[in-house]
């Protein structure tokens, strides 16, 4: 008898079967929307791997509202029992990188290098809030009906397309030995450093079509991810930027510390050779987006070369009415431009102000030193395009650029007030009326001013 429900969640078909659990395509009625559903029944015979389960589960479900990210997979729901338990996923209809990574299927190489660019800031992001992926690989980035990258499975996430037969790496031991870091094989302990290796490794076999380490078997494999170096991604690809071998050789690094430290500074440095491509083939879409800023009143005194850096380490995003952008008291520091719409703030539930073209949104939480939590919750009330700018890569821009920015940005919040002032005013009450001072006052305070 087929499966019609799974608590509140409505099947409408099965989607894939792999080791530890069956993944529905599901419908949440609540939210008018649908999701995936990875459904985990508990074998008695396996109990030692049922309280494994259950523990990624609960994690994942621990993590879902501190990786709200553009470019990571969400996950909305879970659930846990003795016999069974559930995780609730957003739906990703696309494909994961796996279908891009063979010689014949590779990628744009500007595309490429733009996917692990977004990568690199999801990382970032994820780091920030105390979570390593560890098991960074093809198969767990998805691409989305728009060729956007949605990083998956920080514990027990499976999706459309990917291959169900090959989602235990995670639960067996901790990555794939291909995407090891030479830390993880040694055991030692991990952090961001050994997810940005892993990116590497993808980044130089989506460039080549082939893994930087390759062998007949796993411990020759591991021998050569901590013992040799790998080569050139020129040698395999003479069509690429030279640039290129110095930026992988650097995420590639055995020795930690010459590693890259952050996703944002692998990401910075990534972006100036994509843009070295992009350069060469003007692709429309860039010299569109170019011109959208240019009409965007925030930006007027932007020089060109600052908006061409600015789109290097940005998302351009269409949102729909109805969606929470910010929410109070979340923690991050990246903030919005928008290009067009509207957005609602509130706070405690009480709506304060809306935003609409050219205004930043996020702003006073990047600039504020000591503050990283959200004062305010963000709804789109209308259809809106938004610029996203990562602080972390901003941080790490041009001067020219980070001043520019600052700038346009205490610019808009001093215009602000002054329009909050003019409401003050026409609800306050009457002005106290003062006198002027005498002549022999202004005489002693313009001495007192030379």
């Amino acid at each position: 008898m087929a499966l019609e429900k799974i608590d509140k969640y409505s099947v409408i078909r099965e989607l894939g079967r792999g080791a530890t659990g069956t993944v529905y395509l599901c419908e949440d009625q609540e939210k008018n929307r649908n999701v995936a559903v990875k459904l985990v029944r508990f074998d008695k015979d396996t109990q030692a791997v049922s309280k494994r389960l259950r523990k990624l589960i609960m994690v994942e479900k621990a993590m879902g509202p501190r990786l709200r990210h553009e470019n990571i997979v969400q996950t909305y729901d879970a659930f846990v029992s003795e016999k069974l338990a559930y995780l609730v996923m957003e739906l990703i209809e696309g494909k994961s990188l796996e279908d891009y990574c063979s010689i014949d299927r590779l990628l744009p190489m500007d595309q490429a290098v733009g996917i692990i660019f977004k990568c690199c800031l999801a990382l970032d992001h994820a780091y920030k809030q105390g979570i390593v992926h560890r098991d960074i690989k093809p198969a767990n980035i998805m691409l989305d009906s728009s060729g956007n990258p949605k990083i998956a499975d920080f514990g027990l996430a499976v999706f459309m397309h990917k291959d169900l037969n090959k989602d235990s790496t995670f639960i067996m031991g901790a990555g794939s030995p291909a995407y090891m870091s030479p830390e993880q094989i040694k055991g030692y302990q991990l952090d961001q450093k050994t997810d940005l290796y892993s990116l590497g490794v993808v980044l130089f076999q989506m460039l080549t079509g082939r893994l930087p380490f390759r062998a007949n078997s796993a411990a020759s494999l591991m021998y050569k991810i901590v013992n040799m170096d790998p080569p050139k991604v020129t040698d395999l690809n003479p069509f690429l930027p030279e640039a290129l071998n110095g930026y992988i050789k650097k995420a590639l690094e055995k020795d930690l510390s010459s590693r890259y430290k952050s996703g944002a500074r692998f990401a910075t440095d990534l972006s100036s050779v994509r843009y070295q491509i992009l350069d060469d083939r003007k692709p429309e879409e860039d010299n569109k987006n170019f011109r959208d800023l240019r009409k965007v009143d925030f930006f007027t005194e932007f020089e060109n070369i600052e908006l061409w850096e600015l789109l290097r380490i940005s998302n351009i995003c269409q949102h729909d009415e109805g969606e929470i952008l910010m929410e109070e008291g979340a923690e991050d520091k990246s903030f919005c431009i928008i290009l067009d719409g509207e957005l609602e703030l509130s706070l405690k539930g009480k709506a304060i102000y809306r935003l609409s073209s050219g205004e930043p949104v996020g702003d006073t939480g990047y600039l504020h030193s000591n503050r990283s939590k959200r004062s305010a919750t963000v709804v789109v009330v209308k259809p809106s395009k938004l610029m996203h700018v990562n602080a972390s890569a901003l941080a790490l821009a041009s001067d020219e650029l980070h001043m520019r920015m600052q700038q346009a940005l205490i610019n808009n919040i001093i215009e602000r007030m002054h329009s909050v002032n003019i409401t003050l005013a026409a609800k306050g009450k009457p002005m106290k009326v003062g006198t002027k001072p005498t002549s022999n006052v202004k005489n002693e305070l313009a001495l007192a001013q030379d």
